[in-house]
């Protein structure tokens, strides 16, 4: 397993066998293509194979598990893209929906294609914006315009809870305090977050604490360690998190690390 990104990208190469991945969900856009062998994963109370030459979208925050029932296992390339990226170069308050995960390769814009799933070349500046355009070329392509009626959203309130969130995950901000940060009632700043970043606010800093934890992790810290450091209560309590998220255990994922 390889990966790789920049702030809010993050890009991964795998070669997997059998049910690689547990019922899990994250903060993010994951768009993936498949290379060999067949890809399946429950999504919306269904199951989805995607074969070579075929690209899945799976939305924020929605459950998915992944593996396969080939010989041989499937190989892949998956990027995650922060909603935000997202929103901001498709120019609209509301996220693009994509209603059918699995998109054929005849309605994928091979011409921009390229630039999302080209690992060969560093992420500077400029090829994380191609990437992003890319991506959100890519989602209005398959959403078929099936996408709901933009509400109106407060982004500059919405990204001041965001930002603080970010900063201070390990943080335990209270309602209150977002609130007063965001001059929105509870429900509302609730309602916006999710339509304007693809999930809860106390899910998008669980996700950031995980993030915390991986970069510990990977810095040669243990477990236990990783966990204080990004603000849970204990290992065992990161470990759980870390598995509704990714799919393995914080253990299985280090191993995994090249």
């Amino acid at each position: 397993m390889n990966a790789s990104g920049a702030d809010g990208i993050e890009r991964l190469e795998a070669h997997l066998h059998g049910q690689a991945f547990a019922l899990h969900r994250h903060d993010t856009y994951a768009i993936g293509l498949t290379f060999s062998g067949v890809q399946t994963f429950h999504f919306r109370g269904e199951q989805w194979h995607c074969l070579p030459g075929q690209c899945h979208i799976l939305h924020p925050d929605e459950p998915h598990d992944g593996g396969t029932e080939a010989q041989g296992g499937f190989r892949y390339r998956i990027v995650y893209v922060d909603p935000s990226l997202v929103r901001a170069a498709h120019g609209e308050t509301a996220l693009p929906f994509v209603a059918r995960p699995v998109v054929d390769g005849a309605r994928i814009p091979w011409e921009r294609a390229f630039d999302i799933w080209n690992f060969d070349e560093t992420l500077d500046e400029i090829r994380q914006t191609e990437l992003v355009l890319a991506a959100v070329s890519l989602l209005r392509a398959a959403s078929a315009n099936v996408a709901p009626r933009p509400p109106k959203l407060d982004l500059g309130r919405l990204s001041r809870v965001r930002e603080l969130l970010s900063a201070s995950s390990a943080e335990e901000h209270s309602m209150d305090e977002l609130e007063r940060i965001a001059d929105l009632d509870r429900w509302t700043l609730a309602r916006q977050f999710r339509a304007a970043f693809g999930t809860s606010p106390s899910r998008f800093r669980i996700m950031r604490r995980l993030d915390q934890a991986r970069r510990s992790i990977r810095s040669g810290s243990s477990l236990a360690e990783a966990a204080i450091e990004s603000g849970f209560a204990d290992q065992s309590h990161m470990s759980r998190q870390f598995k509704r998220a990714y799919g393995l255990t914080p253990a299985k994922w280090a191993a995994m690390l090249v």
